[in-house]
């Protein structure tokens, strides 16, 4: 964006990051110049991008005091953009909204971010043109006021000095997106990624961390692979959260392997050239997709996440060579099959593992009772838990969550049901690793799963009867 002014302290994030905001994005527009146009489009573009915005689609009467609810809206909005439109001077409704955003611009260092839409910057600063002939009919009306007059130049010379965008030159759909674009990645922390509500993540994360290499110029595949419910999704997103704002574009492609089953690899491709505004001619087939994107990652910094990845030819149509990607560009994919990963081509990769004994009785116990530690009627019930999950997170959270709330007795009973038949959640989970064998495979597991039952290994390794 070509930036009107070099004045970058007004709009950099709100200092009080612990404001319980109610909005994102505080709109002020004039209505009869932009509502049914740029300010109706760039509305909808952020409540696409998830980016809460208020807008007052009310018809005002012009002179009327600013409401209230007007005022708390502007204060509890993490942003506010004002589109300065030829006629925005003309009603003094704006204006005070004007004043009203500079106020909280100095007062708790709100980001504000003019547009000049049709209007040169300079005319606003120094009130010519339209905005001339506005404050002439203002004085004439106010003549007994010339304070409020002044405060609202003053306002206005306030805003001109702020960082913003001019429209001329602009194609509307471009500034568009360079404006959400912008307002996006103000609202992603900065701060490192929070881990509190994630018991033993931190040590995890940090391995995958090693593996990214994030200071180097590369292209890296890293794998995170392991069973269901263990984790890998988790740890993908809280590391993707964490370290998007350091490339150009980013994507996470979220549960592949159950999408493409009602869907198809296109779906995806197509889902790519969106989330990456990438302006090309529709599309039918992988092949021509696996075009489009290599042509489009080719030069930039990209990261991208393929989220449960079953087949090789999922990876083969969505990041096929790391030539198709940018110096610095990472490709995280997590999958149950580490032979589907090495097979890629995919060097560096982390498996991930259950939780350790005092690690799952955390987790556990935030689940079934909202603290750290069990109550201690329940104490003996949580062991058997801990033990008969070994780790695995989510049949820690479900169980966790089916024993909230109920008595001795219930935990009792159900845990006797659970150890002749899992929870549906858990036992869903863990069978898609089943269904995805051959039949002779599925044959040989099962074989096993009995020949072996009610034995146990020695040190040496070798299978004993239990006498």
């Amino acid at each position: 964006a070509s930036n009107t002014t070099k004045d970058e302290a007004s709009s950099s994030s709100p200092s009080i990051l612990t404001s319980k905001w109610t909005n994102h994005v505080f709109l002020s527009f004039r209505g009869e110049d932009t509502r049914q146009g740029f300010t109706d489009h760039l509305f909808a573009s952020l409540e696409r991008r998830g980016i809460k915005t208020f807008k007052d689609d009310h018809d005002l009467k012009r002179g009327e005091v600013i409401s209230i609810e007007l005022n708390k809206a502007i204060e509890e909005s993490m942003f506010a953009i004002i589109i300065l439109s030829p006629n925005y001077a003309s009603s003094t409704w704006c204006l005070d909204e004007l004043q009203k955003i500079v106020e909280c611009n100095k007062s708790f260092g709100q980001a504000v971010f003019p547009i000049f839409h049709g209007v040169d910057p300079s005319d606003v600063r120094h009130q010519r043109g339209s905005f001339a002939k506005a404050f002439r009919k203002h004085e004439e009306k106010f003549r007994k006021d010339r304070n409020k007059i002044e405060r609202w130049i003053d306002a206005l010379r306030e805003v001109a000095s702020y960082s913003g965008w001019d429209s001329k030159g602009w194609h509307e759909a471009s500034l568009v997106e360079t404006i959400v674009d912008h307002i996006q990645k103000k609202i992603i922390p900065t701060l490192q990624v929070c881990t509190d509500n994630f018991v033993g993540i931190d040590s995890r994360i940090k391995e995958v961390y090693a593996l990214l290499g994030m200071r180097l110029n590369d292209v890296r595949f890293i794998g995170i692979w392991g069973m269901g419910g263990i984790g890998k999704t988790t740890i993908a997103r809280l590391v993707y959260e964490d370290i998007r704002k350091k490339f150009e574009v980013s994507c996470f492609l979220a549960d592949i392997r159950e999408t493409v089953s009602k869907t198809s690899e296109v779906h995806f491709q197509m889902e790519l050239v969106s989330h990456l505004n990438i302006r090309s001619n529709g599309f039918y087939n992988v092949h021509d997709g696996k075009k489009i994107l290599a042509n489009s990652f080719s030069n930039k910094r990209v990261l991208l996440v393929l989220d449960d990845v079953s087949e090789l030819s999922q990876l083969e149509n969505l990041a096929g060579k790391q030539e198709w990607f940018g110096p610095g560009s990472r490709v995280i994919i997590t999958s149950r099959d580490k032979h589907l990963l090495m097979t890629h081509g995919v060097k560096e990769t982390y498996e991930a593992k259950g939780l350790v004994k005092n690690e799952a009785l955390e987790l556990f116990c935030l689940k079934a009772f909202k603290q750290n530690e069990p109550k201690e009627e329940y104490l003996s019930f949580c062991e058997e838990v801990v033990e008969y999950t070994k780790g695995l997170p989510l049949a820690l959270d479900v169980l966790g969550s089916h024993f909230h709330g109920r008595s001795v007795e219930v935990w009792r009973s159900a845990l006797e049901q659970i150890r002749n038949v899992p929870h549906f959640k858990i036992h869903d989970t863990l069978k898609i690793s089943y269904d995805s064998l051959q039949s002779m495979e599925k044959n040989m597991f099962l074989d096993i799963a009995c020949f072996f039952k009610g034995m146990e290994i020695d040190e040496g390794g070798q299978k004993v009867v239990d006498a």
